[in-house]
């Protein structure tokens, strides 16, 4: 069920083996630490020897628990996926049941994985069974429901594989059932809601408020002179990153993540373009002038649309994230920030570079976010005024024609493009096809796709355009569902993290300053610093942790990361520095 390539009692031992590596290199630290002297004490009273116990068996018990536990969470998360995307198959396919046979209808969502995902995946496994074992159709749909992880595909496939059987209508069966799973769907996405609000409760609760109690505990001790901070601090500043990375891990595992994929690929030769094959010898001299022109061409696409080819492709970003943390470094080194900051010198250095080396990958990321929600948002309004003009007799290319000239932001331009091929003699579905491989969006993909298929089959789209905008318009209903929801837990998050802020503000100037009535001085200056580190580690993975539970992104996290960590350097460096 999770299509991991590995056979059972071959993953059992490396599971084993992994165990007692991670086994091995714990008694190698616990040997060193107690030869240098050091004993780990998480609590007062429990005993060196013990905790040291409890720490190997803990460990034990994770590691091999994790691998375990992995597949179930990798099967459960495919699971989630199929069922989200299974109405958009469905759709597809009863477009191309119409002409095509069961099975080569099930061989064309195989192909079309960019577009299904999962789905796709799954409905390869009956092709294998058809095509390289010899299996018959209905023997290959069996197979499939016994390893499926989505029963909900399972109960699909054994209704399909009825109705093939006793020979019943199956576009009717499809358009019945495109509906049915859509609801299925929904309850999907609620269940995966619930599964980010545990996650968000349980960071905020482990990850948050966890440091603010053991630092209003530890400074509470200092008052009697028999605690200090930087002993928690290796728990504190590890444990952080670590348990974050954990939920992070299985929130990228169980959830899908929000679809911003923008691929594009080159839609050319004769079989699109629609241009005869003139005979005779090639030029080669012609060949490498028209190589060279599509390069001067791209090259040129690039200079006139610079942010949305820097969108488009994070490579442009990550290169330039490296100059700006290069530089961010460069400037520390040079001792740049001891004349800008005269306190806590390091601690501003490391917030400045982390949010450089963000930045320029926050901005490809929002960037192209705002991209794909230009353009999803304009879908439906075109394909509901093609559906309107083809109820008044127009053709689709006169109807293209005239949508291209009105105001649809984004997605009008592509029209204009659309428009202009088809008038150089481009047929309807090859313009079609090469603005959807333009846009590049999965989203805009299906619903192009869907209404290409049906014009090879008939003129009257009425039906298929209106099948086309109700899916376009459920995928953007559980789109803003999701976003609605994910608001309230970033919310939490942004919450629990001014909380900590203020927390150590308070603690740093009117708590201190209190005690100067009764001639008692109090001297925190190191639990500060300590404190501004608590502020670094758990201000850059908060944010990260927010992107997470939002768009199930880590770059959808790094707006929140730098918004954290410039509102630590003010906290700390502006209103705790001025005080003390």
């Amino acid at each position: 069920m999770a299509h991991i390539p590995v056979p059972y009692s071959a993953y059992l031992r490396r599971a084993v083996l992994v165990t007692a590596v991670a086994a091995g290199i714990y008694l190698a630290c616990i040997a060193y630490l107690s030869h240098a002297g050091y004993r780990i004490l998480l609590f007062s009273v429990v005993p060196d020897a013990v905790t040291k116990i409890l720490l190997f068996l803990i460990l034990i018990a994770g590691v091999f628990g994790t691998l375990y536990c992995y597949p179930f969470l990798v099967a459960q998360g495919r699971k989630t996926k199929i069922d989200l995307d299974l109405p958009y198959a469905i759709t597809y396919m009863e477009a191309l049941s119409t002409t095509m046979t069961v099975y080569e209808v099930i061989r064309k969502v195989y192909e079309e994985m960019d577009l299904f995902g999962e789905v796709s995946k799954e409905f390869g496994m009956t092709v294998r069974d058809v095509e390289l074992f010899g299996e018959d159709l209905h023997t290959a749909m069996k197979n499939l429901q016994n390893t499926t992880p989505s029963p909900n595909l399972a109960d699909f496939f054994n209704d399909l594989a009825l109705l093939s059987d006793s020979g019943g209508d199956i576009t009717a069966f499809l358009g019945a059932r495109s509906g049915f799973f859509r609801e299925i769907a929904e309850r999907e996405q609620e269940m995966a809601l619930k599964t980010i609000e545990i996650m968000a409760e349980v960071y905020v609760t482990a990850f948050v408020a966890g440091p603010i109690v053991v630092m209003i505990m530890i400074l509470s001790q200092n008052l009697a002179g028999q605690s200090d901070l930087a002993g928690w601090m290796p728990l504190i500043t590890l444990g952080i990153p670590a348990g974050a990375m954990a939920m992070i891990g299985i929130l990228y595992t169980l959830l899908p993540a929000e679809n911003l994929q923008i691929s594009r690929r080159e839609v050319g030769g004769r079989e699109h373009l629609d241009v005869p094959d003139p005979g005779g010898e090639i030029d080669p001299w012609l060949i490498r002038t028209l190589r060279a022109r599509n390069r001067a061409l791209r090259v040129m696409k690039v200079l006139k649309q610079p942010f949305r080819h820097y969108i488009s492709n994070y490579d442009w970003s990550l290169v330039l994230a490296m100059l700006c943390g290069g530089a961010a470094t460069a400037l520390f080194l040079l001792g740049y920030f001891d004349a800008w900051f005269p306190m806590f010198v390091p601690e501003v250095g490391i917030c400045a570079i982390i949010c450089a080396s963000f930045f320029p990958v926050m901005i490809a990321y929002e960037g192209r976010r705002g991209y794909v929600n230009s353009v999803e948002r304009q879908m439906p309004e075109f394909l509901r005024e093609l559906a309107d003009m083809k109820d008044i007799g127009m053709t689709l290319q006169l109807a293209i024609h005239r949508i291209a000239n009105t105001k649809l932001g984004l997605l009008s331009s592509e029209l204009q493009i659309t428009s202009e091929e088809i008038r150089r003699g481009v047929s309807i579905g090859n313009a079609l096809v090469r603005m959807e491989e333009r846009i590049g969006l999965v989203s805009v993909k299906r619903a192009i796709s869907l209404m290409v298929k049906a014009s090879e089959i008939t003129d009257h789209l009425r039906e298929t355009l209106m099948v086309a905008i109700n899916d376009f318009e459920h995928y953007l209903r559980m789109k803003r569902e999701r976003f609605n929801s994910a608001f309230t837990y970033v919310a939490v998050v942004y919450l629990s993290f001014g909380v900590y802020l203020y927390t150590a503000l308070e603690l740093n100037t009117r708590f201190v300053s209190s005690f100067t009535k009764f001639d008692v001085t109090l001297d925190i200056a190191g639990n500060t610093t300590d404190m501004f580190h608590i502020a670094i580690v758990l201000g850059a993975f908060s944010g990260i942790m927010a992107g997470q539970l939002s768009a199930n992104s880590i770059m959808a996290g790094f707006k929140h990361s730098i918004v954290f960590l410039i509102a630590t350097v003010v906290v700390f460096v502006v209103l705790i520095g001025g005080a003390l």
